[in-house]
């Protein structure tokens, strides 16, 4: 029942405020959390699951690491581009998170290519033992934490 000397306190006041809880801006360091914890977690799992040492330890540094690195890129360039780039905002949200999953891949197998390519240059007789895997590790990382970023980040505008 509607109270019309105080709508505030009426019966149906309460279920419209509900509603419409006021809404969260998109906060970058909260969501790198995430983008860090997903593929960490994930990669120690299965170093656990396997016993395999190396996998444990490059799930906390490189997998983990290059997924914050390539979240806080996809992040900072979301937030940049909002209302410059429309098609980030205006696309369907499974379109928006596949191409940035490809940029994060794509981004991640560049740089492991230049960082494998440089320190060869730089030390050629020092062998690199986690060289040998992040060719795989960045482009994956990358994939996975843009999907998280993009993911969070969509569902921050549409709310």
């Amino acid at each position: 029942m509607v109270n019309l000397n105080d709508p505030v306190h009426s019966e149906e006041a309460y279920p419209n405020q509900a509603a419409n809880p006021p809404q969260k801006p998109f906060v970058l360091w909260r969501e790198l959390i995430p983008a860090y914890l997903s593929p960490a977690i994930m990669a120690s799992i299965g170093g656990i699951v396997t016993a395999d040492k190396v996998l444990q330890l490059r799930a906390l540094t490189t997998i983990g690491g290059a997924s914050l690195l390539m979240a806080l890129w996809a992040g900072l360039w979301l937030r940049n581009r909002e209302n410059r780039t429309r098609w980030v905002t205006k696309a369907p949200r499974v379109i928006v998170v596949g191409c940035l999953a490809l940029a994060g891949a794509g981004f991640g197998f560049v740089a492991a290519w230049g960082i494998s390519n440089v320190l060869q240059i730089v030390n050629p007789s020092s062998s690199w033992a986690w060289l040998d895997h992040i060719g795989f590790d960045f482009p994956l990382s990358g994939a996975i934490a843009c999907t998280i970023m993009s993911w969070r980040w969509r569902t921050y505008i549409t709310k």
